[in-house]
């Protein structure tokens, strides 16, 4: 059975390789010249992504290119103080198998563990797919396959083809994510330095595996913006003037924006597709799901997702109509519970007034300074929120290859 997967950044790998392992022959085209290796931003692995990466045998590569991020210094607009958090508790309270690692690592930890038994091809893309499985390319002459997978994100080509009115099934969430590369002299290695102030949130951090530093920024916004999600130039100029006089220190990170080799901006925005599937087409991760940038954990439900689709479509020896029923059904709860967290941490991350900054860094401190013990035996009680993540279930597909 052929089944080719559109996007090789973290689902579409994840995908391939347990595909491969139950005896499908898996795809994966890329739009990009090669795999991404610059750029990105830090994600977090909660304990379904990491079980699953354990059972992939990459885990071992995966914690050593851990951030090693273990501290947070907030500077709130008009304090004279800075606030000292231990991040370790704060990550402690939420998750007892947790590792925070560079987005580009690990999407080539996830393309190395199956890169033998898939074929990978980069610069090309997809631009038909009719409904017998005949893919037509940008640049490749057209193919068969039996399946199709979109897992090429929030902005999925894929979903844009198949999936017609509902591809635009989106919730903004009222925010901004802009991540861009500094040099690596702007920040210090186990630290990330936060400037917040009402409605943006600046920060900064590097990691031992980098060559350079990371400059985030986030901040509210009622209205969405008016723009192109490839218009670098037109980003740039919204992000200096939702950050104008903030922090000469901030001002410094937005000088970069003319020298950056990378930059990435996007809205907050959540998908609302009811479904996944259409045909012998199906999408995974951000691009049937996405909780939202930064907010819901997008990393880990995108690895548990593509595990569980290809487990499904193994389970059902290729019939892909009774795989996908399964699929939807198995992933439904956590998906939901996903996108009602991410909703409620984009009001929270990013406080509208001085009076929310304040609450938000001092609950941070309070919960770096309480006994870990206590802090990880409260935040049990709630699945729903801090421990969400920790609280999904990763199924056992014990079928032999198809």
């Amino acid at each position: 059975m052929r089944i080719l997967i559109s996007g090789a950044s973290i689902a579409g790998p994840v995908l391939a390789y347990w595909l491969t392992r139950y005896g499908f022959e898996a795809t994966v085209v890329e739009r990009a010249p090669g795999l991404r290796k610059t750029g990105g931003h830090a994600v977090d692995l909660f304990r379904p992504a990491m079980e699953i990466s354990e059972k992939m045998g990459v885990l071992d590569k995966i914690e050593a290119c851990a951030t090693g991020t273990d501290a947070l210094t907030i500077y709130r607009e008009g304090a004279r103080r800075p606030t000292r958090v231990d991040l370790t508790k704060v990550v402690g309270a939420a998750s007892d198998r947790h590792v925070e690692i560079m987005r580009d690592d690990l999407s080539e930890a996830y393309y190395d563990a199956g890169r033998d038994r898939v074929e990978y091809v980069f610069g090309d893309s997809i631009t038909a797919i009719s409904p017998d499985g005949e893919v037509s390319f940008e640049r490749a002459a057209p193919r068969g396959f039996d399946v199709v997978i979109g897992a090429d994100g929030l902005h999925s080509n894929v979903r844009r083809l198949v999936f017609g009115e509902d591809a635009a099934s989106t919730r903004f969430l009222g925010g901004y994510l802009a991540v861009q590369s500094v040099p690596k002299t702007l920040a210090r290695e186990g630290e990330m330095v936060i400037h917040a102030g009402a409605g943006r949130l600046a920060g900064i951090y590097t990691a031992q595996p980098l060559d350079d530093a990371r400059a985030l920024f986030m901040f509210r916004r009622k209205d969405e913006l008016d723009y192109h999600y490839r218009d670098d130039l037109r980003q740039k100029e919204l992000l200096r003037a939702a950050f104008a006089g903030m922090d000469p220190t901030v001002d410094g990170w937005l000088d970069e924006l003319v020298c950056t080799p990378t930059f990435y901006f996007d809205s907050i925005t959540q998908l609302q597709l009811a479904g996944w599937s259409r045909g012998r087409v199906a999408l995974v991760g951000d691009a049937g799901y996405c909780p939202g940038p930064a907010v819901g954990g997008s990393t880990s439900i995108a690895v548990l997702g593509a595990y569980v689709l290809a487990g499904e479509l193994a389970r059902a020896h290729g019939d892909y109509a009774q795989a996908f029923a399964a699929y939807e059904r198995e992933m439904s709860d956590s998906v939901q519970r996903s996108r009602a967290f991410a909703r409620t941490v984009a009001k929270g991350i990013v406080p509208v007034s001085a009076a929310g900054v304040w609450a938000l860094s001092a609950g941070a401190r309070l919960i770096s300074t309480l006994p870990a013990g206590l802090t990880k035996a409260v935040a049990r009680l709630n699945t729903k929120g801090i421990r969400l993540y920790d609280s999904m279930r990763v199924p056992d597909y014990a079928v032999s290859a198809v």
